[in-house]
């Protein structure tokens, strides 16, 4: 059998059981460029309706492999001391296609004269699906259509949807910044109603975030970061480090995992503030773990559009309405 069969029936079989885990949350190495996708109580700490989108390809060569696409927008509505934000995610896993809509809001609390301190909620709507033709079992029949004499695989396409509830708390200051969030706190299940396939449950996920800004001089700063993704039965952590000059143009390394079953990849990165509200960065993860002889590395792309102009500051005035203009 291919290795690439072997892939698909590998992700296939982490829905094949009556009572299964979804897959682990998406893994995106410029997270210190999107806090917002890994703590719902970001919403609004940049300052100003603020757009971001990424793309990543990981594990290039790897029949497969995952493909993620994520865009997402939020903005802090300043005068009832709030944030709102949307985002919405889209993977290919295999023959798995997970899609997931999310909507937050979050309360700042200001603290001491620069730093703010976030609380944020957001529920996150689900759906999986999983394409049967895409499966290939050992005692299959394929020479006329798609047989697979197994009744957990399906024969064609199977989604099914949930909702799941996210919890972040976030403080940011101008010197550093730390936040702790988990998603899927309600432990949601997918049911692909058709067939065997029974529900899939969404494992609760825990996030540690921590960056440090130090300012050299007035050309140059550094910026380390760390990334600690869990569900308390394993553990990823990421660290990193960003030089930036004139805090335009950036560059940078980062290093994924912590002993030898769990080294995963060294990163390169790089961007630069294309303008006063565009910024761009790059990813190349070069993989040092297990798979690194089946793949060429991954891939990802940060675009962030910032506004930068304050609104919604103030009270908005009271309406007079004038019956002459009725």
């Amino acid at each position: 059998m291919k290795i690439h069969n072997y892939l698909l029936l590998f992700f296939a079989f982490l829905g094949f059981a009556q009572q299964s885990y979804a897959q682990q949350p998406t893994q995106y190495t410029l997270y210190m460029l999107n806090p917002y996708n890994y703590n719902s109580a970001y919403n609004g700490l940049d300052g100003s309706l603020s757009m971001t989108g990424v793309f990543r390809k990981q594990w290039v060569s790897f029949p497969g492999s995952p493909l993620h696409f994520n865009v997402n927008a939020h903005m802090p509505i300043e005068y009832i001391s709030s944030g709102v934000g949307l985002a919405v995610e889209h993977d290919i896993i295999g023959a798995y296609q997970n899609t997931s809509v999310k909507a937050s809001y979050s309360y700042i609390h200001n603290v001491g004269k620069e730093g703010q301190l976030s609380f944020g909620l957001a529920g996150r709507f689900l759906q999986k699906a999983l394409d049967g033709t895409k499966l290939r079992a050992p005692q299959g029949s394929y020479d006329n259509g798609i047989n697979h004499q197994d009744d957990y695989i399906p024969v064609g396409k199977e989604s099914g949807v949930g909702f799941g509830v996210d919890f972040g708390i976030y403080f940011k200051h101008p010197s550093f910044e730390v936040g702790l969030s988990a998603i899927n706190l309600n432990a949601p299940k997918v049911n692909l109603s058709t067939g065997s396939l029974q529900n899939i449950t969404y494992a609760r996920g825990y996030f540690l975030t921590a960056s440090y800004n130090w300012e050299i001089n007035d050309k140059f700063s550094l910026h380390p970061s760390a990334l600690l993704k869990t569900d308390f039965v394993k553990f990823q952590p990421e660290i990193s480090i960003i030089f930036k000059y004139n805090d335009n143009i950036f560059g940078g390394l980062s290093f994924r995992g912590y002993s030898t079953p769990t080294i995963d990849a060294v990163v390169f990165l790089a961007g630069m503030q294309i303008t006063k509200n565009l910024m761009l960065a790059y990813s190349y993860d070069l993989s040092i773990g297990s798979l690194r002889k089946f793949n060429s590395g991954s891939h990802e792309v940060v675009l962030n559009y910032n506004l930068n102009k304050k609104f919604g500051k103030e009270v908005p005035a009271k309406v007079i309405y004038n019956p002459r203009f009725l």
